[in-house]
């Protein structure tokens, strides 16, 4: 999956996205709905996950990048905060396995050193596991910001600039993104947030420049694969212009197949 980042726009945009990424919302609201506690609305987003990546390995989505935890949400009550935790930590021994039988790659992002070192621990060895895996990589934002994403790729090039290895004049939009967390994929395609909630709350600042937006008003716990293929088939009517006309996009994609025969 690695891979080298252009900071030139695509040529074309093809119907089914390269990565999808999610800001799972609506768990507690869920549980609120059905007169639950609200841990019992993250338990059930875990089959929502389940169903979700189910469908993105399927339709060979090559990068699936969920929200799962933000560097805000240390503000909310104590104890939800130790029963996400916990979860977590459950997940990723349940989950882990199945995702490496399933030629999965996990990755996880965010400021890890916050969470406890047995979760630390657990989530080295998941990545690890699973690294030499060739097919979808799973994304798991935890502790996970994009101005903090931001931050420490700054202060990674200003290190090196105080060290002598690197000149203020190398900084460019790719250098920058080669220290950001994800710097080695390709940008979001497609950003769906659950729930009826239409901001970004402060998730891959960078990445989302030119990324299409999808809203649906489905509490996560409820969006699972019906749900997950009318975004993807939302997204494939779009028409993603990235800057250009629509009369170049049309003349770029009546081109496109036919260069491609040629070039056989």
């Amino acid at each position: 999956m690695s891979e080298q980042i252009s900071t030139t726009v695509p040529v074309e945009a093809p119907a089914m996205p390269r990565h999808v990424a999610i800001i799972m919302d609506g768990n507690n609201r869920w549980a609120k709905l059905k007169r639950l506690r609200g841990i019992a609305g993250h338990k059930a987003g875990v089959d929502a996950v389940r169903a979700v990546v189910e469908t993105c390995a399927q339709e060979a989505v090559e990068v699936l990048t969920l929200f799962a935890f933000s560097s805000e949400n240390w503000r909310r009550p104590e104890e939800e905060v130790g029963a996400l935790m916990k979860l977590f930590l459950i997940a990723l021994k349940r989950e882990v396995r199945k995702l490496h039988r399933n030629n999965i790659r996990l990755r996880i992002i965010g400021e890890k050193s916050r969470f406890s070192k047995v979760l630390q621990e657990h989530m080295a060895a998941a990545e690890e596991l699973t690294a030499a895996n060739s097919g979808m990589t799973l994304v798991i934002a935890a502790n996970y910001g994009g101005q903090w994403d931001l931050t420490q790729a700054a202060r990674s090039l200003a290190m090196d600039v105080a060290e002598g290895s690197l000149s203020p004049d190398a900084i460019d939009e790719a250098a920058l993104q080669s220290r950001l967390a994800l710097g080695d994929l390709p940008h979001p395609d497609l950003m769906i947030r659950t729930a009826g909630e239409k901001r970004i709350s402060n998730f891959m600042l960078w990445h989302l420049a030119y990324t299409e937006f999808y809203f649906s008003p489905v509490y996560w716990p409820d969006f699972k694969h019906e749900e997950m293929q009318k975004a993807l088939e939302d997204y494939s009517l779009r028409k993603r212009r990235f800057g250009r006309t629509d009369d170049q996009v049309d003349a770029v994609s009546s081109e496109t197949p036919l260069l491609r025969q040629a070039n056989r």
